[in-house]
């Protein structure tokens, strides 16, 4: 019996069959199959089929394995969500101090003024920096100026990021008139290129030299009451 199958499985082999293959039509341990075939040749087309079987597995591996990570990843957002409960005017004031710190604009030297400004890519940072403005800080829409910063290889688009940022922010496009071109690097290890590129967007506060002044004072005893200082 062994020595038929044996022969079988020769003859499988040297039709180009991957071990898969030829185990579900000869249930043999895999170990067994390779005692009895490893002195087989394959022909190059063979070879190059079984090759391209195999990468073929080892993409319905590496896909199955993203799609278990994207379904634990939602899993872990959507219990981290319930940890986030209704945030107050004090605690979105905070947020917004840490926010600033983190990306705003300081005053490098000591008495030479620097306006509020905060500059990012992340639409949903901007949305957040601007509803602590408005909401915090009661700054008005007309207190508010918008630059943007975008690569020299984007020009065709401006119009595309203008409407972009104006959705975003809930301003009129005629805010985003300023617009300055970075020059474009042709080696670049960015992601948010193509069509998920739409620039910088710089936040300003018009006469806000004494503001910023204060974020940094907030910043200061946020540190100090921390015992950081």
């Amino acid at each position: 019996m062994k020595t038929k199958l044996k022969e079988e499985a020769i003859r499988l082999r040297k039709k180009g069959l991957t071990y898969s293959e030829i185990r579900k039509i000869i249930p043999c341990a895999k170990s067994t199959l390779s005692d009895w075939l490893h002195s087989v040749g394959l022909a190059k087309y063979q070879k190059q089929r079984i090759t391209l079987k195999r990468l073929a597995a080892s993409k319905r591996g590496w896909e199955a394995r993203r799609k278990n990570r994207i379904i634990l990843t939602e899993q872990i957002k959507n219990l981290a969500h319930k940890d986030i409960q209704a945030i107050s005017i004090k605690e979105l004031w905070l947020m917004g101090i840490m926010l600033y710190w983190a990306e705003g604009s300081k005053e490098r030297i000591p008495g030479k003024g620097a306006r509020v400004c905060f500059s990012n890519q992340d639409p949903l940072m901007i949305k957040l920096f601007i509803r602590w403005l408005r909401r915090c800080l009661k700054i008005i829409p007309n207190e508010m100026s918008f630059d943007i910063y975008i690569h020299e290889n984007y020009k065709g688009v401006v119009e595309d990021v203008r409407l972009y940022w104006a959705k975003i922010t809930g301003f009129y496009t005629s805010k985003f008139d300023k617009i300055y071109f970075k020059k474009h690097k042709i080696s670049t290890k960015r992601k948010n290129i193509g069509k998920n590129y739409h620039g910088l967007l710089k936040v300003q506060v018009k006469k806000s030299i004494n503001l910023n002044r204060k974020i940094t004072g907030w910043i200061e005893g946020i540190c100090n009451k921390c015992g950081v200082v």
